[in-house]
């Protein structure tokens, strides 16, 4: 089986010449990441341990919009590595320059876009963003997003612009919601299932539970979003910089799926691999 994490977070540690965005080590203490810097050469000591084929690099917000270290590992591993950008979304003309030229490097697979923070929460609906679903549906850059609250502004941007795929993060789910409360979201997220240029990633899982793994209490919101999405549109991940610091390792999130929820072979093929890599035009070489 082919792999694919869809989500994992690389950085360097601040310095003078690498500032982090006001807030930062806050904002990782909130979200649960681990402190200190991860790089690339770590991660793939734990892919190759775990047998993860590729992972895909979100450039954590932390350090604003940049993508050198980004580059660098791409550059360094381009069959492990691809890179899911960042651009200044509050900044067309900035942005649109950027899109035109990740659509010319190969490393970079798509964008990733925000929604969730206090200063880009409105973006999506107060017309700061309108500037870029446009540009990236010309250019054919697919794009994960996060935000949890605007699902059916979401569907109306999926069905205005059809050439567009959109990857929801973590199945839509507002951050810090645990158990039973990611029901709602879940469901909202599954709702979607009749735009089929949107997709979902199915990740950082144990996260969002308090039982112990293999968290099988929330399972059931799992196969939810499977059977409405259907495999093909669900994709596994990890951000794994989240789930380090509770005892599991790469392994425990990968056999999450394989071993302890209830998937059919074919459903994991295009769930743990196969539906990313079709997603984002990048072959799997057998």
């Amino acid at each position: 089986m082919f792999v694919v994490d869809t989500q994992v977070h690389l950085w360097k540690e601040e310095t003078p010449d690498r500032p982090w965005v006001p807030g930062a080590r806050e904002r990782i203490r909130l979200n649960g990441h681990r402190e200190e810097p991860f790089s690339y050469q770590e991660c793939l000591e734990l892919m190759d341990d775990a047998g993860v084929n590729r992972a895909l690099i979100v450039p954590p917000s932390w350090e604003g919009d940049r993508i050198d270290y980004a580059l660098e590992a791409c550059e360094a591993h381009p069959e492990r590595f691809g890179i899911m950008a960042r651009i200044p979304q509050n900044k067309p003309a900035e942005g649109t320059a950027m899109l035109r030229d990740f659509a010319r490097n190969p490393h970079v697979k798509g964008v990733r876009l925000t929604f969730h923070r206090p200063q880009d929460r409105n973006w999506m609906i107060d017309g700061t963003n309108d500037w870029y679903w446009p540009v990236a549906e010309d250019l054919g850059i697919p794009t994960m997003v996060h935000a949890p609250i605007w699902k059916a502004e979401l569907g109306a941007i999926a069905a205005k612009h059809p050439g567009l795929k959109i990857i929801i993060d973590h199945m839509g789910i507002m951050a810090r919601c645990l158990d039973d409360a990611i029901g709602y979201w879940v469901a909202e997220t599954a709702d979607l299932y009749e735009h089929p240029n949107i997709y979902v990633k199915v990740s950082a899982i144990p996260g969002y539970s308090t039982q112990p793994f293999p968290n099988l209490n929330i399972e059931k919101y799992v196969r939810e979003m499977v059977d409405k999405m259907g495999p093909e549109r669900c994709f596994w991940g990890t951000d794994i910089t989240r789930l380090l610091g509770h005892g599991l390792t790469y392994t425990d999130t990968i056999e999450q799926f394989t071993k302890h929820f209830e998937f059919t072979p074919d459903e994991l093929d295009w769930i743990m691999g196969r539906g990313i890599s079709e997603c984002l035009g990048w072959p799997i070489e057998h």
